[in-house]
């Protein structure tokens, strides 16, 4: 058995523990888990249903933001326990800002909470900390606790947990055009590979699994380029309550599927050539 990223207390987390502002340790640094076979590399979930699960409970869709940012520490664990490397958690989109103001700012306080409350911890584990997507709409201040993080964080090899905050596929793709003109690269030096460097996910990858909770059966601008030869998987489950039983469900399926990347044959471990930005000097965005 591979050995644990962050442990597991006897009693598990719930969500109404994550409101309540109690939750688990984690252990000190171990060596880096073996990943099997079977489990995808990278994994990027959708978290969907804040909302929701909160109208259920009769609290308010901020107390439903809460738990699900609480939830990321559960995810990562579980995670990382599993053997998942790189973990994408879409957590803000660009069509996130026309939602009500008091939302939009509950949602945006939630990025120094989490800075405070987990990174000192997941630092000395050796999860390396990246954001995908546009920072430039945060206050100076937050911003830079978001730059300070990544910089702290960006030696460490155990795990990679990507936040994407104000991010959109297609902007990111777009501003991956706008910098190839930028540089100038003659366009008979522009294919696939190209693009993949200068995407905002150039240095961890495309995705093997995509995960939505909450029920939805649609990307909502996520990752478009990187998932188009991902695995997706929906589950009703609502975020706050995707615990690590969730993450066991939809690797099981994974497991089950059977990835050709438009061939005859099955691939094992093998992702077309655009899942890897290599050097030519591009630089992914923050």
């Amino acid at each position: 058995m591979a050995p644990r990223l962050l442990r597991r207390t006897p009693k598990v987390e719930s969500p109404n523990q994550a409101i309540n502002g109690t939750r688990p340790s984690i252990d000190a640094p171990r060596p880096k888990p073996r990943r099997p076979a079977h489990v995808p590399r990278h994994v990027a979930i959708i978290m969907d249903g804040n909302g929701r699960w909160a109208k259920e409970r009769g609290l308010s869709r901020q107390k439903g933001h809460r738990a699900g940012a609480e939830n990321i520490r559960r995810a990562i664990r579980a995670a990382g326990e599993r053997g998942v490397e790189v973990l994408t958690l879409y957590a803000f989109s660009t069509e996130n800002w026309t939602r009500p103001r008091a939302e939009v700012s509950a949602l945006i306080r939630l990025i120094p909470r989490f800075l405070k409350s987990e990174l000192k911890e997941l630092h000395e584990n050796g999860v390396r900390l990246v954001h995908i997507g546009d920072l430039s709409a945060l206050d100076n201040n937050i911003r830079k606790q978001v730059v300070d993080a990544i910089e702290l964080t960006k030696n460490n090899r155990r795990m990679t947990v990507a936040l994407a905050f104000s991010y959109g596929g297609r902007a990111e793709i777009a501003h991956a055009v706008q910098r190839i003109v930028a540089d100038k690269i003659p366009v008979s030096k522009i294919d696939e590979d190209t693009v993949a460097r200068y995407l905002y996910t150039a240095s961890i990858g495309d995705p093997d699994l995509v995960v939505r909770t909450a029920g939805e059966m649609r990307l909502s601008n996520f990752l478009l380029w990187q998932s188009a030869y991902a695995e997706f998987y929906s589950t009703p489950t609502f975020w706050p309550d995707f615990d690590g039983d969730a993450i066991d469900l939809a690797l099981e399926a994974y497991a089950q599927r059977v990835r050709k990347f438009g061939d005859v044959a099955p691939k094992v471990e093998k992702a077309p050539k655009s899942s890897v930005g290599r050097g030519n000097g591009a630089k992914p965005a923050r």
